[in-house]
């Protein structure tokens, strides 16, 4: 199981750096100050500085070169002997130093507030060039003999950098939020490369308090622990693919009306998972009723038929498939969307109008569109700068229906839908073409393996286009964090194994009557039935 399993050391709070010292894990609890020597095989730990605890509390960074120990604590890097665990001083930032990587005489340091990774030379302890940081969060690193690895804890990504240039070769999307530190082991006999990343957080939990009444309350808890990172770099289609799970998702109407109706010749349409580079359909199976399929624009769709929905009628039906889903991350840059070809007229015809009450011709969507890119005239570029003014005019809320993106640009509070139709607008209207995808997202706990999960609502995002690359993910909201930027691009070309891809481009359930398809304005799905959404995470899938 060396390699696939997950590390949880019993006593530990917050784990930061880590590092392998041929198959024995260190790592940093930065709350406690202990130096722990873990066994990933079995979780047994010990302290390894059991009269030095006190200058270890806060120590984030971590790396093991030969016979020494690096570590950084605040401002400062410092060294010590394995065997002596005494810190001697190597260099001081004006900043808070975050992780620390060395490879021979070559020492790496991440800092947040400056925005590098700061190289020195271990002998003279100067600095000799800085790289740019690849993401906008706390840092910590590793180093192999060509390779740079980086955790980033707000991108939730791990970055694989040439350590010689700076230059970043790929990335990929964490398993879990909040990874806060990387080791690379070993293998002795096969030399095999194994990615290790740590993890720390506050998970909410329902306490019993038998001195409250009522008795149970919300709180929370430390949560840390290690797991193995697993990747597959395609350099022709430039994306990376990292773990993922095999998923049972369940989808099912319960016909619950409102108030009674009668539907002759009823088809009832749901859409089925898409098959991507990142999703793949094992099985599906219906759920109460039979359907058959159709194909509608390259996506699968179920197709319910009733002769007849009557008054005081009632069903349960739907889909149960079986998914393999893993994160994926595309690594494409502003100079290749270079020099790119004509859209087609299919494309414009499809992609840049307002089909979906964008109000796409109204003056403060138009301006809206104009003051989003600027002078900006690369596809790329166009489209980051569409986020991030997205990101900076709206806040994110629930609401039980969707506003069109004239409203929601004027209120400054959205949903995903809304905060979806205000990024189509705007894309559109500076020619990028778009659709919606969605439609859930699977409970992001790959720990809770066996145990039906139901999600709190449905979600979409959306997919531009750029010729020569084809079609590529970008959430709606997750990544707003609030703070006014610079936001994280963790989805932006992104997505993690618990996004769940159904009906790619078209809607995903539909209604028809006698042939004449039904809008929302003649009934709504959601006065005549009510939906129900499971999933089961099964296991997660094996390494590449």
């Amino acid at each position: 199981m060396f390699g696939q399993r997950t590390i949880r050391p019993l006593t530990a709070a917050s784990l930061c750096g880590i590092a392998f010292i041929k198959d024995t894990l260190i790592a940093i609890d930065s709350t406690k100050g202990h130096l722990l020597e873990i066994d990933p095989k079995s979780d047994n730990s010990k302290i390894i500085n059991p009269h030095q605890v006190q200058e270890f509390n806060d120590v984030t960074g971590l790396a093991v070169w030969e016979d020494t120990l690096w570590v950084t604590r605040g401002n400062s890097i410092y060294l010590s002997k394995l065997g002596s665990l005494g810190l001697e001083h190597f260099a001081t930032l004006p900043y808070t130093a975050n992780g620390v990587a060395v490879w021979d005489s070559t020492v790496y340091v991440s800092c947040q507030k400056q925005g590098y990774i700061l190289i020195f030379d271990r002998n003279t302890r100067k600095e000799i060039t800085k790289f740019y940081a690849p993401g906008v969060g706390v840092e910590n690193l590793t180093v192999t003999r060509e390779t740079l690895w980086i955790c980033d804890r707000t991108e939730q990504t791990v970055y694989s950098m040439d350590r010689a240039t700076g230059e970043v070769n790929f990335s990929v999307l964490t398993p879990f939020d909040s990874p806060t530190g990387i080791a690379v082991h070993q293998d002795a006999e096969t030399g095999k490369e194994t990615l290790y990343v740590a993890y720390a957080s506050d998970e909410p939990y329902i306490r019993d308090n038998p001195n409250a009444d009522p008795n149970h309350e919300l709180t929370y808890r430390d949560r840390t622990f290690i797991h193995p990172l697993h990747y597959y770099y395609n350099a022709e289609k430039r994306y990376a693919l990292s773990n993922g799970y095999l998923i049972e998702m369940s989808y099912a109407e319960e016909i619950a009306p409102l108030e009674e109706v009668y539907l002759p010749d009823l088809e009832w349409r749901i859409a089925l998972p898409s098959e991507t580079e990142r999703q793949k359909l094992k099985h599906v199976e219906a759920i109460g009723i039979p359907f058959t399929e159709e194909v509608i624009d390259g996506q699968r769709v179920a197709v319910f038929k009733f002769d007849a929905l009557t008054p005081g009628e009632r069903h349960i039906f739907g889909w149960k498939a079986l998914l393999e889903v893993r994160g994926i991350k595309y690594r494409i840059t502003p100079k290749d969307a270079e020099d790119l070809p004509e859209l087609s007229a299919e494309f414009q015809s499809r992609y840049l109008v307002d089909d979906d009450d964008l109000a796409m011709d109204t003056t403060i969507v138009r301006n809206a569109a104009r003051d989003a890119i600027g002078s900006e005239s690369n596809l790329l570029r166009k489209m980051y700068s569409i986020r991030n003014y997205v990101y900076d005019e709206l806040s994110y809320g629930i609401k039980p229906y969707i506003d069109t993106p004239d409203i929601v640009l004027d209120r400054g509070v959205g949903s995903c839908g809304e905060y979806v139709g205000v990024l189509l607008a705007l894309c559109r209207l500076n020619g990028i073409p778009c659709r919606t995808v969605g439609r859930y997202k699977c409970p992001p706990y790959g720990e809770h393996q066996g145990v039906p999960l139901q999600p709190d609502f449905n979600h979409v995002w959306l997919e531009f286009y750029i010729p020569n690359f084809g079609w590529l993910p970008m959430e709606s909201n997750p990544d707003d964090l609030g703070y006014g930027g610079p936001y994280p691009t963790r989805f932006f070309m992104g997505l993690c194994w618990y996004h769940i891809e159904i009906g790619k481009g078209i809607s995903f359930e539909t209604l028809s009557s006698q042939g004449a398809r039904l809008t929302k304005d003649d009934i709504p799905i959601g006065d005549l039935a009510i939906n129900h959404i499971r999933f089961t995470i099964l296991k997660e899938l094996p390494p590449f």
